[in-house]
């Protein structure tokens, strides 16, 4: 405002800091309920499973990907509604947020063990440990990107705006999530091409998780504007 000497600067200094406020709101609900659910899986698994649930490369990897993903909320535009308010995180509120949602992403990977361990092998599936690191490599961060685009930009989305930068981010993570496991690169994490039968039932996996998601979504902004 000292620079240009104009009261306007004073709104889209205001603009410009609730559209701040919202991201990192965004930011921290996305990636804290994701990783709480991998938190619980993780332990889950470590319980079931005579080897690691995954591999200390495959870990620091995948959190590699996800984290450049999610730099994208920084370009990524809110809901007008965003901009009317300034964004408040309510402790309560927000670890509401994160046991729900997190709960949700654990119930995922764990559904995804059930089919790996089951549905494909058989009950010998427990010990195949580069089948199950790669199965839980590629639905983990396939789960991630619903996250981002869902709980991002899924109301937007429904009133016909395309998802942006934070779509595309999604859509790049789904790709490494694919393509990693059946690329060279992929051997040197560990990992090894999965069967074709496993992918159509991830793709039910992700579908009921997405329809939980959305669900969950909607019933928490109902919530949220009754506050």
């Amino acid at each position: 405002m000292l620079a240009e000497k104009d009261l306007t600067a004073i709104d889209h200094a205001i603009t410009a800091g609730r559209h701040s406020g919202g991201n990192i709101a965004t930011y921290l609900r996305v990636t804290l309920s994701s990783n709480l659910g991998n938190v619980i899986a993780m332990l889950a698994a470590g319980l079931l499973l005579p080897f690691l649930p995954m591999l200390p490369v495959q870990v620091l990897a995948q959190n590699l990907c996800f984290d450049a993903a999610q730099l994208a909320f920084a370009y990524d535009r809110p809901h007008k509604a965003v901009l009317r308010r300034p964004t408040r995180l309510r402790p309560r509120d927000l670890l509401r947020f994160i046991a729900g949602f997190g709960t949700l992403n654990a119930v995922a990977d764990l559904a995804t063990f059930a089919v790996l361990a089951f549905t494909l092998h058989g009950a010998d599936a427990l010990d195949d440990e580069a089948v199950f690191h790669s199965g839980w490599f590629t639905e983990n961060l396939l789960t991630q990107a619903l996250v981002m685009l869902l709980l991002c930009t899924g109301r937007r989305s429904a009133e016909g705006h395309t998802p942006g930068t934070v779509g595309w981010a999604a859509a790049a993570l789904t790709v490494v999530g694919l393509l990693v496991p059946v690329s060279p690169l992929g051997s040197l994490f560990g990992l090894t091409p999965l069967p074709v039968l496993y992918y159509p039932l991830l793709g039910a996996v992700l579908a009921l998780y997405a329809a939980a998601l959305m669900a969950a979504r909607t019933r928490y902004e109902r919530r949220s504007a009754g506050l």
